[in-house]
Formats: structure tokens, C-alpha cells, sequence
């Protein structure tokens, strides 16, 4: 069996696989032991209650109650029955401290192990429901699979604290930061509400920014979400090819995208402006599509009445990224312009 003092407060892959290995070696019925394990997935995939019942020749309700009364048995053994425990258990809660009191299993296995493989996960997941101090917090469509200090709260309370940030990510309807969270809850710290908004599945992060799921703004699904993410960060326009290059410098799942497909995109996208050759804006700022002759066109009829060319030049650059010559060469040449007086234009008759 592996001494205890092997493990103390540096989990490391081994040391976890030592300590299910020898929790394990505890449990005297050889069934009783597949049954865990299986249900876990400490070795392999996890199974349902169905699939081990059909493997054993019990029913599924047989299996549950096995499973219900071997994990009883395992928690109320005592220390000395139950080895390694206390001291992942102190592991736990010290990594759990730094990571902000609530964790995902998935994080707390990277952190330990330097790993997130299913299996790893599976083998803390057992642990962490053996220890008495650790609060559990089972995956479903709401919330990953988590752990938390129980001296802080219990499994329904970290619930109740998730949703109650999510209520506030609503509410405000647009990404925040863990600080701007922060603010807007009662709990001690940024890094705690961080940890708990990691918990949930309702929640997206990115930038250090928290929102929806379904917001692109920080969980960008496609090309275009990510092209808006990018203009959006920047806050001006920007020519197609920066744009693809700030994608694969970005930190999104998938960055390996060519700069044809992102223009392609631009194109087909009516959130995004062309204001200039190849430079684009979000039309949420204020730009409207068209070319330069029918900026040209809105600036008149703003207007009213006739304008002098250059003051004609300096409103069309206002939302149109173009060389003065390009504005000119429109005014002279386009039928829907008339000169009315010297470097003075205005619309057309037809068209005013």
C-alpha cells in the first residue's frame, strides 16, 4: 500500500492513481469494486446504471443501490480505514483557495496532474466525493463538473451563487469584467466570482470578459463572430488583412482562417461596413453601406441645398476611408451631382 506521506499537499498524476488504487483495495467484494469504478470511469469509460446492471445480471435499480451504499460506506470510514483521504482532501482545499474556492474538475485535473484526460478527471472526481469537506457539483446542462470548499457552501448553495451571477450578466446585457461582476455581488472577492462563472454552462468568457453563451462577443462560433469580436476590440475600422492576422493571433479555439475567407465574409455580413478599399467598420457605429457616390447623395440631401466641394469632401470622410480625388472625381462625373456654382454642387432635379 502507498504511504501516506507520499501524497501530503503535492497531488501529482501518480499519487491520485495511488490513492483511488488503494481506496479501492479497501472495498472486499470484487462486484462492489467494478461497480465504482465503472461509475466513475476510474478505468475506462463511464457507464450507466443500465449498461453495468446488464454486465453483472442485476437490475438497474440494484445497481443504484450498491452504488449509494458502497460510497456511505467509504465516506464514513474513518481515517485510518480510509487511506489518503485527509491528505487529498487538505490538497484540495489549498488548490481550491488559489483557483478561488470553486473549481471546475476539469481545471483542477490540469492543475494537478498537468492533465484533463477523462480518466484523470474520473479519479478526482471519486476522490473529491469521498472527501467530507469537498462540495460536489454534478455536470448536468447547467454547470460543469465542479468542486467547491463546503466550509464556504454546500453544492445547492454554489448553485444558487452561479445563478445569481448569471441573473447579473442579464441584467446588465453586455459582457463585464470579474471586477465589474464583482461589484455587483456580495462576494468577497473577483477571483470567487470568477471561479464561480467558470462553473457555469449559461457563461462564455473571453478577454477577460464575461457573458451568454449564445453572445459572440465572447463566444464567437464562426468566422464572422470572430471578425465582429476583433472590430468590436479595436474600435475602429481596420483593412481585411489585419483583421485576419488579429484572428490568428487571437486567443479563439480556431484561428487558422485565410485572409480571402475573412474578406469573403466581410462581403456577405451586412454588421460590416466597407468604408474604404478593402477597410471595414461595424455598422452598429453609425456607418451605412453604399458607395462613395451615395454618401455623396445623403451628405446633399442633409443638406438641402447646395455645398461647396470641400465641404462636401470633409463630411464624405467622415464615414468613408477614401483619398479626396476618389470624392472629386464622383462629384464631377456622376449625374446625380450638378454644379451650381463655382466648386458648388447639389443633387440632380431627378434625384433630389
Amino acid at each position: 500500500m502507498t504511504n501516506t506521506a507520499e501524497i501530503q499537499l503535492d497531488l501529482n498524476e501518480k499519487s491520485i492513481k495511488s490513492a483511488v488504487k488503494d481506496i479501492l483495495n479497501t472495498i472486499e467484494r470484487e462486484r462492489e469494486r467494478e461497480i465504482i469504478s465503472r461509475r466513475f470511469g476510474l478505468y475506462d469509460r463511464r457507464e450507466t446504471l443500465e449498461q453495468i446492471g446488464e454486465l453483472l445480471g442485476i437490475t438497474r435499480e440494484r445497481v443504484r443501490q450498491l452504488e449509494k451504499a458502497i460510497l456511505t460506506k467509504l465516506k464514513s470510514a474513518s481515517e485510518s480505514d480510509l487511506p489518503h483521504i485527509a491528505d487529498v482532501e487538505r490538497a484540495f482545499i489549498k488548490n481550491l483557495h488559489e483557483l478561488g474556492r470553486v473549481a471546475k474538475i476539469s481545471d483542477m485535473s490540469q492543475r494537478l496532474a498537468d492533465k484533463s484526460d477523462d480518466k484523470t478527471k474520473a479519479h478526482i472526481a471519486f476522490l473529491a466525493t469521498l472527501a467530507p469537506n469537498i462540495a460536489v457539483v454534478d455536470e448536468n446542462d447547467f454547470y460543469h463538473h465542479s468542486l467547491g470548499i463546503a466550509e464556504h457552501h454546500n453544492d445547492k448553495q454554489i448553485k444558487e451563487h452561479i445563478e445569481d451571477i448569471v441573473t447579473k450578466v442579464k441584467e446588465h446585457k453586455e459582457p463585464l469584467t470579474a471586477s465589474e461582476l464583482h461589484s455587483k455581488t456580495a462576494h468577497e472577492h473577483p477571483d470567487h466570482v470568477k471561479a464561480l462563472a467558470s462553473a457555469s454552462k449559461k457563461l462564455a468568457t473571453l478577454n477577460n470578459k464575461w457573458g451568454l453563451v449564445k453572445w459572440p462577443t465572447v463566444n464567437p462560433k464562426n468566422i464572422r463572430d470572430k471578425i465582429y469580436v476583433i472590430l468590436s476590440d479595436n474600435t475602429k475600422p481596420m483593412h481585411f488583412s489585419d483583421i485576419a492576422n488579429s484572428i490568428k493571433e487571437s486567443d479563439f479555439k480556431r484561428r487558422n482562417v485565410t485572409t480571402q475567407a475573412i474578406h469573403n465574409e466581410l462581403i456577405k455580413d451586412k454588421r460590416f461596413v466597407l468604408i474604404g478599399r478593402g477597410i471595414y467598420a461595424l455598422k452598429e457605429w453609425g456607418y451605412k453601406q453604399g458607395t462613395v457616390a451615395d454618401v455623396i447623395s445623403e451628405v446633399l440631401k442633409k443638406e438641402s441645398g447646395p455645398l461647396h466641394r470641400d465641404e462636401i469632401v470633409k463630411r464624405v470622410l467622415k464615414s468613408r476611408q477614401v483619398k479626396e480625388t476618389t470624392i472629386l472625381l464622383n462629384l464631377q462625373g456622376k449625374t446625380q451631382f450638378k454644379r451650381v456654382a463655382k466648386a458648388t454642387y447639389e443633387l440632380a432635379d431627378d434625384t433630389a
